[in-house]
């Protein structure tokens, strides 16, 4: 676990901290991009907060972990109520490969919900102990995923292919989100291959391919969006 965290730590500073500066700096020029950018990257510091101050053991820096994820949480809530739900198609390209875009997503929300459903069923149907509970009362990160964030990539990428607005919203900060949590989990089965942790061949290999995936979902979202918010002439 200890690996986890430190891969975990690295990515939020090399990556998540400077795509948050950028993207600030941007969503206040008015950029449509840095405001789909920036909420996505709220969503990786709520997420990875989250599962910090209900997942790792009591520290020090508990105090610090509840902070963060609440600041990120009250940011992610009012960035998400920043954009104009019902304009919101305006700033995207007939051209935009919602299908493809969609699919992926729907795609990522099954593959999740199964890895982890997987895990969790023969400890439902044998009374066994759950793999990965170890130490822990509970599973809280797939707890997280399972309630959030399969659901969450499932029907916004339902909305997405319907082309339903809230489709458009959700599918951005899923898709950033999706990038950010790849290149934590990519850097965490890196680092723990290091440390001699036995990794599976399928974590080695899917987990970063999907993680290239999702740059290029987030290039042809980007490539679709216009740099500026749309004004609605009355």
């Amino acid at each position: 676990m200890a690996a986890q965290g430190i891969a975990s730590d690295f990515v939020t500073l090399v990556m998540g901290v400077p795509l948050l500066i950028l993207s600030l700096y941007l969503s206040l020029k008015e950029s449509f991009k840095g405001k789909i950018l920036l909420t996505g990257t709220l969503g990786y510091f709520l997420y990875t907060y989250m599962s910090y101050t209900f997942l790792w053991m009591y520290n020090k820096f508990f105090i610090i972990y509840v902070m963060l994820m609440s600041a990120s949480l009250y940011a992610f809530i009012l960035s998400i109520s920043s954009f104009d739900i019902e304009n919101i198609k305006l700033n995207f390209s007939e051209k935009l490969p919602v299908k493809f875009l969609g699919g992926y997503q729907i795609f990522i929300g099954v593959m999740i919900g199964m890895l982890w459903l997987g895990k969790i069923a023969p400890s439902i149907i044998g009374d066994k102990v759950p793999v990965g509970l170890e130490h822990y009362t509970t599973l809280v990160i797939q707890g997280m995923d399972l309630g959030i964030i399969v659901p969450t990539a499932i029907l916004s990428g339902i909305f997405l292919i319907k082309r339903k607005a809230i489709g458009f919203l959700l599918s951005s900060v899923i898709i950033i989100k999706g990038i950010t949590m790849l290149t934590s989990i990519s850097a965490m089965i890196i680092n723990q291959a290091l440390h001699g942790v036995n990794m599976s061949m399928a974590e080695v290999i899917l987990f970063p391919l999907f993680n290239l995936v999702s740059i290029i979902c987030l290039v042809l979202l980007f490539k679709n969006t216009k740099t500026k918010v749309e004004k609605i002439r009355l």
